[in-house]
């Protein structure tokens, strides 16, 4: 999972306290996921907004609270609407199931109510 900012410290205030906290302790880790993250979205043709609905559908099948509100962020930052990403997230249903697939909504709707911010 990639972050708006790097393990340097640009917009933390987005960043979970788990992970800063982490980074805070392993800053070699930190630079290192944040790189591996930079190279996997330029190892391909993909646009930002779709990089971001395959990030929101991983996130659906991971149970991922926090990345996926995150990546719903971004998504929306890319130009996605609402009805974009809740088709991303109602995709996972048959293959993750019902109840997974309505917390994601519902963190996504979280999402919604903050904005891009």
């Amino acid at each position: 999972m990639s972050h708006d900012s790097g393990a340097e410290g640009k917009n933390t205030k987005r960043l979970p306290a788990t992970y800063k906290a982490f980074v805070a302790k392993h800053p070699e880790l930190g630079r290192a996921h944040e790189s591996v993250a930079a190279a996997v979205e330029v190892a391909g043709p993909l646009d930002a907004k779709t990089l971001a609905f395959i990030k929101i559908g991983l996130c659906v099948g991971a149970g991922l609270e926090s990345a996926l509100r995150s990546h719903v962020r971004r998504a929306m930052q890319h130009g996605a609407t609402e009805q974009e990403i809740e088709q991303a997230i109602l995709l996972g249903m048959n293959t993750v199931g019902f109840p997974r697939t309505v917390a994601a909504w519902s963190w996504a709707q979280e999402q919604f109510n903050r904005g891009t911010e």
